[in-house]
């Protein structure tokens, strides 16, 4: 293959991106920040609910893949022709080395420390000598491998506190379930009687595959499958999401029981106590490279 990087304005990725992808011929098109670790780095961040961020930065480059070199040279051609592209340019043109793609992706998921004894790990590696408890997980279409904090602070509070108590919980609710990875750690220590639950149905095929895979037994549905009251209810998503849902989730929460909220910035931490407020009291559980996880006791409001 052959790697085109072209620099291009805000103002132009959307319409040069669509041009490359759906009328010359590329096989892929990145868009990354031109000015990343740099002083004029700008993140760009989006949530459900919110607008949706810009096409691009400031200054983009846009990273394409074609098949030949002859395609890659025709397209920039035509391309740079347009009356609108007169401020987008050529970086450079570039052979794309082979590679065994399957071995390189699976280098960059390697086992994943939940606690010393828990871990996440991926099925063509060996477990850790120390792992007493392990899922099973590759990566896939869903959300939820174990390499993002507020999913590694989820499982080690559900490590934790399983392991303080001398009963599991009875039953589980995971909003939001992703790749199933909570219900499946809730069920590796003890809980039973689960209901995973997304509005992806992606994420329930998923959900029911990585099941099978690490042999648990849970239920993966659309949200309407959610039913009753659940002992422990766990929901990693996204601030907004988690402000939105504040009375289904408390709703299903049994009194007494434990809520785990986590999607949450540093930041978002006073948005939530007041959101959650009228039905229970959140506090600050755990907190990893800006993100973190917040708790209560359902029905104990403040």
């Amino acid at each position: 293959m052959v790697e085109l990087l072209l620099l291009a304005p805000e103002n132009r990725v959307e319409t040069v991106s669509d041009a490359l992808g759906f009328e010359l011929g590329a096989l892929s098109v990145s868009v990354e920040d031109a000015d990343a670790d740099t002083g004029a780095e700008h993140a760009l961040f989006a949530e459900p609910g919110m607008p949706p961020p810009r096409g691009g930065w400031q200054r983009s480059v846009l990273r394409v893949l074609f098949a030949t070199e002859q395609e890659a040279t025709e397209a920039a051609a035509l391309l740079l022709s347009q009356d609108w592209a007169q401020h987008v340019h050529v970086q450079s043109l570039s052979q794309v080395a082979d590679q065994d793609w399957v071995r390189l992706t699976q280098s960059q998921f390697t086992p994943v420390e939940v606690t010393p004894s828990f871990w996440i790990v991926p099925s063509w590696h060996d477990a850790p000598a120390a792992a007493r408890r392990v899922i099973r997980l590759d990566p896939g279409m869903a959300f939820g491998t174990g390499t993002h904090p507020t999913t590694r602070m989820c499982l080690r509070w559900i490590a934790r506190l399983a392991a303080a108590r001398s009963a599991a919980w009875t039953r589980v609710l995971d909003y939001g379930c992703g790749s199933g990875i909570l219900a499946i750690g809730a069920a590796l220590h003890g809980a039973h009687d689960i209901d995973a639950v997304d509005i992806d149905p992606a994420a329930v095929e998923s959900t029911r595959a990585n099941a099978r895979a690490n042999r648990v037994a849970l239920r993966a549905d659309l949200p309407e499958a959610a039913s009753g009251l659940y002992p422990l209810v766990l929901a990693n998503i996204l601030a907004t999401p988690l402000k939105l849902l504040a009375p289904v989730l408390c709703g299903h929460a049994a009194p007494g029981g434990d809520l785990v909220l986590a999607g949450i910035l540093e930041r978002q931490a006073d948005e939530l106590k007041d959101v959650y407020a009228p039905w229970c009291a959140l506090d600050v559980s755990d907190a990893e490279d800006g993100w973190i996880l917040m708790t209560a006791r359902a029905g104990l409001a403040p």
